[in-house]
């Protein structure tokens, strides 16, 4: 039997000299519900091509696989624009990190939590930070939720925004509530949408690190999408220790020194790039704004408002 396409998922992924995509690809197959369904697009910068040991996987016609040497890459952004150039029409997508643990039937709660949202929205996006997981003695290890708060997605309390600068840095709170809650701004970590979303919203390569979920959220409110934060979410990210040097963020060591753009200039560009997007004369074609809603009714809903460049609290301190 032919799967029905109403129901496929398109997982995209970008890793980064990851050394949990594997664990990341046999995770999301294995805990699926239907991973008939499922096809996975890979963007994997890697000094290696592993590309042998993806076509060894179970499911390797089901993944769409690139092979970038790290020096050839220009940030995430471009790396997830790659990955969403793999996209081909299935019904829904899934944007996580390399290093994502998953929940048995993780496929069909998003697709029953998307079919609850679309009752109240036409184009509902689910998003948020998801929780951590910890590898424990090589066991991953994780405390689901308890499904009686919504992780919603704010400005910090010590970022703001400045004239030449709309970057800022976003941070979740608990929001005690029995349903999905709407909200500002996205998880680039984990994304679940229509399909339709690759086309509507694509990544913007032009951006690096900072500012690309801004981008997203700003670029899709402004196309009529909307953005949920759920009460649960089933899958679960491996987050690094803040503060610690890793040999695979982007912008480390020797590799960056030999690249055609370095980080600092990506860094600058990008900023440049999102501060024209938000507070300046705006982008054309597809990386800029949408045509049905408006700048000013995203300040109204989030209370971030680029042009006066002043954030206020629209959930009145029930954050906590």
């Amino acid at each position: 039997m032919i799967p029905s396409t109403s129901q496929t998922i398109f997982i995209s992924i970008a890793s980064y000299l990851d050394p949990m995509l594997f664990f990341t690809l046999n995770d999301a197959v294995a805990k699926a519900a239907r991973p008939e369904l499922l096809s996975l697009g890979v963007v994997n910068q890697h000094v290696e091509d592993q590309r042998a040991a993806i076509s060894a996987l179970p499911f390797a016609r089901q993944v769409r696989y690139v092979h970038l040497h790290p020096q050839d890459t220009l940030g995430v952004s471009w790396a997830r624009s790659t990955a969403f150039s793999l996209y081909d029409g299935e019904a829904f997508l899934l944007q996580v990190d390399s290093h994502t643990l998953f929940e048995p039937g993780w496929d069909e709660q998003l697709r029953s939590l998307h079919a609850k949202l679309r009752e109240r929205s036409a184009k509902p996006i689910v998003s948020t930070y998801p929780y951590r997981f910890d590898m424990v003695d090589g066991v991953p290890q994780y405390t689901p939720s308890e499904g009686r708060t919504a992780l919603v997605l704010r400005p910090h309390p010590e970022t703001t925004l400045a004239p030449g600068d709309a970057v800022l840095r976003f941070m979740a709170r608990h929001l005690f509530t029995s349903e999905p809650v709407m909200g500002c701004h996205v998880s680039a970590g984990f994304l679940f949408a229509a399909g339709s979303f690759v086309e509507e919203v694509p990544y913007d390569p032009y951006l690096y690190f900072h500012g690309e979920e801004q981008s997203l959220a700003v670029r899709a409110f402004t196309r009529g999408w909307d953005i949920f934060h759920p009460l649960t979410t089933p899958v679960y990210h491996l987050y690094k220790t803040e503060g610690t040097p890793y040999e695979t963020h982007h912008w480390h060591g020797e590799t960056d020194a030999r690249r055609a753009f370095q980080s600092a200039y990506l860094t600058e560009r990008a900023k440049q790039r999102l501060t024209r997007l938000l507070m300046g004369d705006g982008l054309s074609g597809a990386y800029g704004l949408g045509s049905a809603r408006t700048m000013a009714q995203y300040a109204e809903m989030s209370g971030i408002d680029y042009a006066s460049q002043t954030i206020s609290d629209p959930f009145g301190g029930q954050l906590c």
